[in-house]
């Protein structure tokens, strides 16, 4: 194909705007993706590619084929981004105390973070059992729910949840096991467990 896009320039600088329009054809949407990883958005990107393609053919007569055309373009595009990139910020800079502590002295990630994929797994599946379990709080007898959404829900310990519902610690445990326990079996019959 070097072949057939040095022959594409020859013809565009002969003046044929057919070698212009393949040649568009061919490098447009290969340009355009590298551009988007360059600049900030897609508008951005878009006028770099045809920035890059004003820049091909008012440089088509310099082009001394030193380079594949392709290694061209790409030089090019790349400088026009930069040229681009430089009116229209990437991203927007870390204050200092978001990055502090983050990385070692040696620039490397002073504890790594942790893999996502298998947080995303985990919330998936704990979003849809929160939801059962909501589902399920109802068929509770009423003690046994209060006592359980209090503890597990809440997060109150079982001191404050006897003051609360005026129940003794003994009995605040009972009603905390059988709420547990009959919640566990009301999830194992709808989930296929039991």
């Amino acid at each position: 194909m070097a072949d057939a896009d040095a022959a594409l320039l020859d013809a565009l600088r002969a003046g044929d705007e057919a070698a212009f329009a393949t040649l568009v054809s061919r490098y447009h949407t290969r340009l355009l993706r590298f551009a988007e990883s360059l600049v900030p958005s897609r508008a951005v990107a878009e006028e770099v590619v045809q920035d890059t393609w004003l820049g091909v053919v008012r440089g088509v007569h310099r082009f001394e084929g030193r380079s594949t055309v392709k290694t061209w373009l790409f030089r090019i595009l790349i400088n026009r981004a930069r040229t681009a990139g430089g009116r229209e910020p990437r991203s927007v800079p870390l204050d200092d105390d978001v990055l502090e502590g983050r990385f070692a002295t040696s620039g490397a990630w002073a504890e790594p973070p942790a893999p996502w994929a298998d947080a995303v797994d985990d919330r998936v599946v704990a979003g849809k059992l929160a939801g059962r379990v909501r589902e399920c709080l109802p068929r509770l007898p009423e003690a046994q729910r209060q006592v359980l959404v209090l503890r597990d829900l809440e997060g109150i310990d079982g001191a404050e949840v006897c003051n609360l519902l005026s129940v003794s610690p003994g009995n605040q445990r009972v009603l905390l096991h059988r709420a547990r326990t009959r919640l566990r079996s009301l999830l194992a019959a709808e989930l296929g467990g039991g």
